[in-house]
């Protein structure tokens, strides 16, 4: 059932066994799974079916470390979240990102990759990508391509599958949910408190408010599901502060540390005879089984233990010189882009784009590639998208600002360091010596892996994402130690019997893959626990 809480706010009064707080790809995989298994649930949505832009500006916050994304522009908030609008890769995780890493501080989760796989299968099977193989055996032969002869000691390929369902967690593509007569969900209902009990170890109930007025209605529940996204489940926990004075969960400081993203920059130009075959064998989407399949470069996993560097990727990026701008065709796109709002209308145009994309890529762009390289002079460029190191003073605060709820708002404190920088000096530097072992020249690294401190640079010329992907991670991450993390191996929070947190907010590590697939597989792996 479909309820919109401006016109019905009685509809949370009644207790559901399960609370489920936030719509997106997390949200709506935990609901639909205690649905299937008969379960009572309520599932909460601060927006509506479609982007309302008063209900976006609640996101709204200041960047106070490293440049980033407007933080309002980082997140959608209606139902279906901000997959509506992603590019649809998925990747696992590999193993070494679970892995107690001794060059590498605050790594390791509490459990191993092989404690994900049947949930990565699953989650795999939702999102339709087919033949469950991500290269870890061999990229190159799943392909049906020659390897192009890096060492896989030093250099390892791994495959991306391409999601292409449009908007895969829309309420138009929920109607199992909304014909569920177990489930109701409750739209425009910002969730705006979590009410601890007075022991602090239990969550009574959690208050919701509609924007434009009228008093919160509390909600109450069994068990209560934080799926909000990384920022606002940290910022949610930190504003619910009656008991615990330092917020939910965070008698020791915890809640919005380990903030993560995969900061994104370009480390070096190719030295190359053929610019263009190279772009072409990592660059293309090779279709296999009806799925668009394509190939990515990492750090081997004995060049991360020797070198001492993070579990980071490259892409390569066939353009003009970087020195003279972003292209005029480029400029166009994003200013159009930015300037449509992300409601139906635009998101539709948005899918037209990338369709028509698809459609060049697959047809045409591989020989007018081929034409540019050997005729406007365009030259082979190497992307690295990193790993970024935990680090606890990387975090979201409470702002000293309020919003349209009367709420403090959450503030970013995004910070990058040394090894993240040094990752990416590694990469170039084992990419080089790949590159002349293969008779090629080798790259001319770019020249801010040799300045000083931990900056990198905002490049708009490396692509539709120059500072990083886009990607929220960690806030409350998990753990074995309630000093250093704020939910256990279950994810339920640290010394709360019912509260449980959902989505990449949780991750310990951020790896190099997109979170979607992993955060979905954990989804799923919450639901089974909390359905028995």
């Amino acid at each position: 059932m479909l309820i919109d809480f401006r016109k019905h706010p009685e509809a949370p009064d009644h207790r559901a066994e399960f609370c489920v707080i936030g719509a997106g790809a997390a949200g709506v995989t935990i609901a639909r799974r205690l649905m299937r298994a008969g379960r009572d649930v309520m599932l909460l949505e601060s927006g509506g079916t479609d982007f309302e832009a008063a209900t976006q500006e609640l996101y709204r916050g200041r960047n106070l470390g490293l440049p980033y994304y407007d933080l309002d522009e980082a997140r959608l908030r209606f139902f279906g979240g901000t997959v509506s609008i992603w590019g649809g890769r998925a990747a696992l995780f590999d193993p070494i990102d679970f892995e107690r890493r001794a060059w590498v501080p605050h790594s390791g989760w509490p459990f191993g990759r092989d404690e994900l796989d049947r949930w990565y299968r699953e989650a795999h099977a939702d999102f339709d990508l087919g033949e469950f193989d991500y290269g870890e055996a061999d990229a190159w032969a799943t392909l049906g391509l020659k390897d192009p002869g890096f060492d896989v000691g030093k250099l390892a390929t791994r495959l991306w599958r391409f999601d292409e369902a449009s908007e895969r967690f829309a309420a138009s593509r929920a109607k199992d949910l909304i014909a569920a007569p177990s489930l109701r969900i409750v739209i425009h209902a910002n969730a705006v408190r979590l009410q601890a009990n007075a022991q602090a170890n239990g969550i009574d109930h959690v208050e919701v408010c509609a924007l434009g007025g009228g008093p919160p209605r509390k909600v109450s529940a069994k068990h209560f599901v934080l799926a909000c996204g990384a920022i606002e489940n940290a910022r949610l926990l930190l504003v619910s502060r009656d008991v615990e004075p330092a917020g939910i969960g965070n008698a020791r400081d915890q809640v919005g540390r380990f903030f993560m993203e995969h900061p994104t920059g370009r480390i070096g130009k190719v030295e190359t005879d053929a610019p263009a075959d190279l772009w072409a064998a990592f660059q293309k989407r090779f279709i296999k089984g009806g799925i668009p399949l394509a190939p990515l470069l990492r750090l081997s996993d004995a060049v991360q233990r020797e070198r001492e560097a993070l579990n980071s990727i490259v892409t390569f990026k066939l353009q003009r010189d970087p020195e003279k701008g972003v292209a005029l065709g480029n400029k166009l796109y994003h200013n159009l882009k930015h300037s449509l709002d992300p409601n139906r209308r635009g998101r539709a145009l948005d899918h037209l784009y990338r369709g028509l994309r698809g459609w060049f890529h697959r047809t045409v762009r591989e020989p007018l590639e081929h034409a540019r390289a050997r005729y406007a002079g365009a030259g082979l460029y190497l992307i690295v998208r990193g790993e970024q190191a935990p680090n606890p003073d990387s975090r979201v605060v409470l702002s000293d600002k309020h919003d349209a709820l009367g709420n403090r708002r959450a503030d970013l404190d995004w910070r990058l360091s040394e090894l993240d920088k040094h990752t990416a000096r590694v990469f170039a530097e084992v990419f080089d010596g790949e590159m002349k072992r293969l008779g090629q020249q080798g790259i001319s690294p770019s020249g801010w892996l040799a300045e000083p401190g931990t900056a990198w640079p905002v490049d708009p010329t490396v692509g539709n994402h120059p500072i990083a992907g886009y990607h929220h991670i960690g806030g409350t991450r998990l753990g074995t130690d309630p000093g250093t993390s704020v939910v256990d191996s279950d994810c339920r929070v640290h010394g709360y019997a019912n509260l449980w947190m959902a989505g990449s907010s949780t991750f310990a590590t951020a790896g190099w893959a997109n979170p979607t697939l992993t955060l979905v597989a954990m989804a799923i792996r919450l639901a089974e626990r909390l359905s028995r």
